[in-house]
């Protein structure tokens, strides 16, 4: 009891970062959300919810970043949990070889977004580009296109260049998840005649169940925040295909000067991530009691 406020003194600095970075910013969010404030002048007005209703009824590319949003989380999500998932497993041992490889794997996550935009550009590139390059060697050449030009396809290669750039992330976590996974479970399984589909199924998939739920939570609040690469790569465009919601509040709020529209935004996009996550670590819980 002595020591207690001594002890307290320790929280301190960390809920001064908290409060100055996370809730003072929230709190002016939800605030400005009810305004038409422009960011710069000190009057504004109170519009109530005037700036949520013009959202949902009268913005229709606001409408269409949900949208562009949610084909990029689903993509990367799927794709980047399985991609992971399918090399912790392969890359399983500790072994030299298995252990550089992870650090290779790994190696994209430390470069900078920036980095990574401007290299799958050049990769996407329609006349200079790699890809086209080597569709075109081996005899592919029909698929070839502007892979970053075309608003169809567009949003979907973001997607795998973000797969690309955290893939080594989410695989060093389910390496840690599975390692953790008593070896008894499977010598039992062996014994009892399990396959290997049946193995992973019964033994590993719910144990793995809590880094699981790391990788697709993590994963998808990531994909929701891939502002820097999408506007390095395209800045949303071509004609707002590649839209998302995060490049779409800057586009409001730093080119119209709408920070009060902005901050409206802003707060629907909190929802909608924390209403996302809740549902997906539902479904994984109720997943694992299920087994």
């Amino acid at each position: 009891m002595k020591n207690s406020k001594t002890i307290f003194l320790f929280f301190v600095p960390g809920f001064l970062l908290y409060s100055i970075f996370f809730l003072y910013p929230t709190i002016s969010a939800l605030f400005y959300s009810f305004t038409d404030w422009d960011g710069f002048s000190d009057a504004f007005a109170f519009i109530g919810f005037d700036n949520f209703e013009r959202a949902f009824t009268g913005d229709s590319i606001f409408r269409k970043t949900i949208g562009n949003n949610l084909k990029f989380m689903l993509v990367v999500v799927i794709f980047q949990t399985l991609v992971a998932l399918a090399f912790a497993m392969i890359l399983l041992k500790n072994t030299k070889t298995t252990i550089f490889l992870r650090a290779l794997y790994f190696f994209p996550t430390i470069l900078s977004s920036v980095s990574v935009a401007f290299i799958w550009a050049f990769v996407y590139d329609p006349s200079l580009g790699i890809l086209n390059q080597i569709l075109e060697a081996i005899g592919l050449g029909f698929i070839a296109q502007n892979w970053l030009g075309n608003a169809n396809i567009a949003i979907y290669s973001l997607a795998i260049t973000q797969v690309w750039f955290h893939a080594g992330q989410m695989l060093i976590v389910f390496v840690a998840g599975l390692q953790a996974i008593p070896q008894e479970m499977y010598e039992v399984a062996k014994i009892e005649g399990a396959s290997k589909w049946q193995t992973f199924r019964a033994v590993t998939w719910p144990l793995l169940a809590p880094s699981a739920t790391i990788v697709v939570a993590y994963t998808t609040i990531q994909s929701f925040k891939a502002f820097d690469l999408v506007f390095a790569m395209t800045g949303g465009g071509p004609n707002n295909s590649t839209e998302i919601i995060a490049t779409y509040i800057y586009d409001i709020a730093f080119r119209s000067y709408q920070f009060g529209y902005a901050s409206a935004i802003s707060v629907i996009f909190m929802i909608i991530i924390a209403f996302i996550t809740f549902l997906q670590f539902k479904a994984l819980r109720s997943d694992r009691v299920s087994y």
